[in-house]
């Protein structure tokens, strides 16, 4: 998708996204300042403890091996057996603090990324691909946990160790403290090469993800796996995935090839480091007689020597990790980022839903789905729908009946014109209470991986077994819910495919009955029901429409002929309004469907075409 495609950097704005990010990323933490606080206090307690160890163990050869105190030598064993043990436990503790606290920040990132794509519109979801959402919602802040559980306590922790460790041994010795620091750049040099390489294929992995994970979605998905047997291919399809899969393979061999040339060099230097130490105290002590050094305090500096290079080593891969997140916590961002184009207005009032009447109005509306076009999917359309009336919308497919109806609860939003309930204009209501107000059947019935019960309950989560039993009866589902093997707590299959088509659709008319909307749209409704259950539910929907400004749009004329008002829809333009007796009169596009449809069902063979022609005389 374009808005959530990020161009290739250039080095300066690369810079100035990493402070942005940096600084964003940062902002994470302000809501758990306390458990900062507390993790910050564990690892400094854990440094001190960390520096006891190599002290203790000078004096244990200079005080205790050399001058042959085997009772100073134990006393100072068993302290260095406890403070170890103890620094160990604080760093379980720390460890454990920081681990909690990245978890609740990665909670938190998840539900703003849930939130804010839910204020998204229809655009947003029909231009991008579904595997891409669950990557990002999922595999990205998968990603960045380990930066987000660790970096804070890892960066302070490994910075408190390479500096006390520093100035001790800055006081035991600073020329072999020089020697030590001056392998530093070493360490600086590799990070950098390694990070920026990183951050390139980190961000790689996540886009090839997104593309097997679509791939995924799109083929293990009840109507991927339809569309596969009944067309046969199953070869496109493997070899498609096959091809895409490898290309995620190769990036993810380049990830762990980063982590086997950094890691390798490092050690390298580090086993490394303590033989030039020696060669130096060697040269000093035997070379130029220096006796100020003591063999505790050259064993003693090499084990702080270590300590120091591990937390510069940990830091430098810090830096590896931090480079290569940010091209997660970019594409997170971007989510973020991404403005609504259905906003909702800071000084929207909420609609008093007891009290709507239902008056509905288009005034010039116009609307398209793309901005940069010149041609409108909705085109000056204007019209009034009265409280209680029944509105039909006919006309040829793909002329805009049903993107229509969709402006009505904003799931768009007319860049023309206005819509107004009960004289109010949407744009000035608030979402959640226009959402209330408007509840829809839409032509593709969608139901969760879920109980009927928990189906029902999306509508009214407060709703009674008697509510809920009530609501399926009027839409003539009950009698086939109870006949299931668990009745209201069965599982209805992945988007429903354990129910026919029909019961699908009847369940989704209870689910409206039980909203109770004031203003009810019918997309389709009853296209996938047969004759019989269409007539079941004939009588329930008129129960239903009752003191409800209803918009139909249906391509049986039959089920609409009684509307109060019917817009015949050509090209995204009303080119003709009016009861039905009107419309037939002026021998128009509507006389032109009414006769075209109704005489074809006249001439079906069999008894649906006669029922369907007595239907409509």
């Amino acid at each position: 998708m374009a808005e959530a495609e990020a161009e290739t950097p250039k080095p300066v704005a690369d810079k100035a996204r990493n402070r942005e990010i940096t600084r964003r990323v940062i902002e994470l933490f302000k809501p758990y300042k306390v458990q900062v606080l507390q993790t910050l206090g564990a690892v400094m307690l854990g440094v001190v403890l960390g520096l006891a160890p190599p002290l203790l163990l000078q004096k244990i050869i200079d005080d205790g091996l050399i001058a042959g105190d085997l009772g100073l030598i134990v006393n100072l064993s068993i302290w260095t057996v406890v403070l170890t043990l103890a620094g160990a436990g604080v760093t379980l503790l720390y460890g454990w603090l920081s681990v909690v606290m990245g978890q609740a920040i990665m909670c938190d990132l998840r539900l703003k990324l849930l939130l804010h794509l839910q204020k998204m519109s229809l655009r947003f979801f029909s231009s991008t691909r579904t595997g891409e959402v669950q990557t990002r919602m999922i595999s990205d802040v998968q990603g960045v946990q380990q930066v987000l559980s660790n970096t804070l306590v890892d960066a302070v922790s490994n910075a408190a160790i390479v500096i006390s460790s520093l100035v001790v041994m800055f006081y035991m010795d600073w020329r072999l403290t020089v020697l030590s620091i001056a392998m530093v750049p070493i360490f600086a040099v590799i990070g950098a090469w390694v990070g920026s390489f990183a951050r390139n294929v980190r961000k790689g992995v996540q886009e090839q993800t997104d593309e097997v994970n679509s791939m995924i979605q799109e083929t293990l998905s009840v109507s991927g796996i339809l569309l596969t047997k009944t067309t046969g291919r199953l070869d496109v399809v493997s070899t498609k995935f096959d091809r895409e899969n490898r290309k995620l393979a190769g990036w993810q061999v380049k990830v762990q090839l980063i982590q086997y040339l950094f890691f390798g060099m490092i050690r390298m230097i580090t086993s490394l480091a303590p033989a030039f130490v020696y060669l130096l105290a060697g040269w000093l002590i035997v070379g130029q007689g220096d006796r100020s050094l003591t063999v505790g305090e050259i064993v003693a500096f090499t084990g702080l020597q270590i300590r120091m290079f591990f937390p510069i080593t940990a830091l430098l891969s810090l830096q590896v990790e931090l480079l290569s997140s940010y091209a997660l916590f970019d594409r997170l961002f971007q989510y973020l980022d991404l403005p609504p184009d259905v906003r909702q207005s800071e000084n929207a009032v909420p609609l008093k839903i007891e009290e709507v009447r239902g008056r509905v109005e288009f005034q010039n509306v116009k609307f398209r789905y793309d901005d940069e076009t010149e041609d409108w999917t909705i085109n000056g359309v204007s019209f009034t729908a009265e409280p209680g009336q029944l509105v039909a919308l006919v006309g040829p497919s793909g002329a805009g009946k049903t993107t229509l109806t969709y402006l009505i609860p904003r799931l768009y939003d007319a860049q023309e014109g206005s819509i107004r309930i009960d004289g109010q204009d949407t744009k000035d209501l608030t979402l959640d209470s226009l959402a209330l107000a408007v509840g829809a059947v839409t032509q593709e019935t969608y139901l969760l991986h879920a109980s009927v019960r928990d189906n029902l309950l999306l509508a009214r989560p407060d709703a009674t077994q008697e509510q809920l039993e009530e609501a399926c009866r009027m839409a003539a589902i009950h009698d086939h819910i109870v006949s299931l093997e668990n009745g209201y707590d069965t599982t209805v299959g992945e988007r429903g495919y354990k129910l026919s088509g029909g019961e699908k659709q009847r369940l989704a008319i209870a689910r409206a009955i039980l909203k109770n909307p004031r203003i009810l749209i019918l997309d389709e409704a009853t296209s996938a029901l047969d004759t019989r259950s269409e007539r079941l539910i004939q009588e329930s929907l008129a129960r239903l429409m009752k003191g409800r400004t209803t918009f139909a749009i249906a391509h049986r004329l039959s089920t609409i002929l009684d509307a109060d008002l019917i817009l015949v829809v050509r090209d995204g333009m009303v080119v003709e309004s009016g009861r039905q007796e009107e419309l037939l009169a002026k021998g128009g596009l509507f006389a032109e469907l009414y006769n075209e449809q109704f005489r074809s069902q006249a001439e079906r063979p069999g008894p649906e075409g006669s029922q369907e022609a007595e239907t409509s005389r």
